[in-house]
């Protein structure tokens, strides 16, 4: 007769030396906005009303217009925070590191909270608008003429900034693969063997997971970015967040081990004289 063996008298093999993380995903806001870590609360901006120069017959007169200067600054007022708590007994008798598990894992979540807060605050404050034709960017037709016109949004002004980018989710590749694989000769050769390419038409293309677009209120902010994706050129915004992540272990009376904590202050603007610069997608 057959010997039926419990569970702990086999042999375990740990698959990595730290405990597994969730699936993580791409954090971009920082590959197109400047950023300031500084300790400052409030970074200002001011600048002056665009002026026309006159266009006239020689006569050898003019007209005295004043110039205005308004203020435009960014204020941190947001933080993101995660906290979790690890007994001694989980760290006496655990095979791993917990505390160094978890703090890895707070301090995505929090970078991630800041990511989320940025792109949802620059869709939102883009004053340059575009709805696509039918279908979005899962119709591999409707790609180059969206790029097209999504680039005459922002043409025309000296010099680039950096060059353009486009926000995407994961559910918009399918319309850029087909499009990109349909392309002339060495660029479709080039999507055809290595997939989904990060470029098109000159524009970075960064995708974010489905549901990073959400109509909710962020923090401070309320924001109504559900169906929508972002396009713009690149340093025209900033977000702040004075010394980054930052973690704390702490003592709870009551509790053995140790309290952590993953925390990040963040602000965000777009500066107003470029606010057209950036465009709010709405998908058709």
């Amino acid at each position: 007769m057959a010997n039926t063996l419990s569970t702990y008298t086999l042999r375990d093999k740990y698959f990595k030396s730290t405990l597994q993380t969730q699936l993580r995903n791409a954090l971009v806001a920082e590959k197109i906005c400047k950023v300031d870590r500084s300790d400052l609360k409030r970074i200002q901006n001011p600048y002056i009303t665009q002026q026309t120069a006159a266009i006239q017959a020689v006569a050898g007169t003019y007209s005295v217009s004043a110039m205005t200067t308004t203020d435009d600054a960014l204020t941190v007022t947001d933080e993101v925070v995660f906290g979790t708590h690890v007994y001694d007994f989980e760290t006496l008798t655990s095979e791993f590191n917990l505390t160094a598990d978890f703090l890895d894992d707070l301090s995505y979540s929090v970078l991630a909270g800041v990511d989320s807060f940025v792109l949802n605050n620059l869709c939102e404050d883009g004053t340059g608008a575009y709805t696509t034709p039918a279908g979005g960017f899962t119709t591999a037709a409707n790609i180059p003429v969206i790029m097209s016109n999504l680039l005459s949004k922002v043409a025309g002004y000296q010099g680039n900034q950096g060059g353009q980018f486009l926000v995407i989710e994961n559910t918009d590749i399918v319309g850029f693969a087909q499009a990109q694989a349909s392309s002339g000769f060495s660029y479709a050769d080039s999507a055809l063997n290595n997939g989904f390419m990060t470029n098109y038409m000159g524009v970075d293309i960064y995708v974010v997971r489905a549901g990073t677009f959400v109509s909710a209120t962020i923090g401070s902010t309320t924001v109504s970015n559900s169906g929508h994706r972002v396009f713009g050129v690149k340093g025209v915004s900033m977000y702040a967040s004075p010394r980054g992540v930052r973690y704390e272990e702490k003592g709870v009376s009551g509790k053995t081990g140790k309290e952590i904590v993953a925390v990040a202050l963040v602000g965000f603007k777009l500066w107003t004289p470029n606010a057209s610069l950036v465009v709010d997608i709405t998908l058709a």
